[in-house]
């Protein structure tokens, strides 16, 4: 693995737990991070607390790494302060601890919600303009041009995953389309942990025969998924999200909540 020594932010998380396991052994240090208490360190592993927001504590976090997979930060929609707080506050204290630290490559995982209000009939790529359909969305698109400002001005590559529903197995009609299995995320890392680039924005999805995105940046970097969510189609296909809006549009539950407007130019 070309990245030897790697941090883990948002290491207690569904995502970061995974991680921990899949990267155990295979580097020379893991140092795990995240505001919640984790399971001890095992051979090779650090743990290290760390609150995104403080930007000190985050500098001192970064150093002594060559990668950071950035996982940290609020998963789900709320408020403006606390988003302001964590996912941009603390996203912009995650590269500036990186650049200070002299770090080669930053992993932002970013989400499918930051072009979630694109309705389903649209295939899009990591080409694709950002169209958040929420707070927390809005957040992952900033992250996204984050990530370009500090790899095309100070070097840091960086790879932007849009995640998709990163699951055991899909759990509904829409996750045929955005279903990312937990082996084909940790295929999608290890490319992010070895290519060659300089700033990407890929969609975090396994090989589905119903996608809406367009992946060919992640095959063209190396990223090989196995796994097809349309093997669970008859399990999962006439269990539909509830809104018609969330139906219609990519971003699925997300969009509906707090929607105020049918304007002509949603399409």
């Amino acid at each position: 693995m070309t990245s030897k020594r790697i941090l883990i932010t948002g290491a207690a998380g569904r995502l970061g737990t995974i991680l921990r396991q899949s990267l155990a052994g295979r580097c020379e240090l893991l140092r795990l991070s995240d505001i919640v208490p984790m399971e001890e360190a095992g051979q090779g592993e650090q743990i290290v607390p760390c609150d995104l927001a403080d930007a000190a504590a985050v500098r001192l976090l970064c150093e002594g790494v060559d990668a950071i997979i950035h996982l940290g930060g609020i998963p789900h929609e709320t408020d403006w302060a606390e988003m302001l707080r964590t996912n941009i506050a603390g996203t912009v204290n995650l590269y500036e601890g990186a650049r200070l630290a002299g770090v080669d490559r930053v992993l932002f995982a970013s989400s499918n919600h930051a072009t979630g209000m694109y309705p389903n009939d649209r295939t899009l790529s990591g080409d694709s303009p950002p169209r958040p359909d929420s707070r927390y969305g809005l957040t992952k698109a900033f992250g996204e041009d984050l990530a370009a400002l500090y790899a095309y001005k100070h070097g840091i590559r960086s790879l932007c995953l849009r995640i998709g529903s990163c699951l055991p197995k899909p759990d509904n009609r829409r996750a045929l389309s955005t279903w990312l299995s937990h082996e084909d995320f940790v295929r999608l890392i290890e490319v992010g942990l070895t290519a060659d680039y300089v700033h990407e924005i890929v969609y975090g999805v396994s090989r589905n025969t119903r996608s809406w995105w367009d992946n060919s940046a992640a095959y063209r970097l190396g990223y090989e998924p196995l796994d097809n969510a349309e093997i669970y189609a008859a399990e999962v296909e006439s269990i539909e999200l509830k809104a018609e809006l969330a139906r219609s549009y990519q971003g699925g539950n997300f969009v509906p909540e707090e929607f105020t407007s049918r304007r002509e130019w949603l399409g």
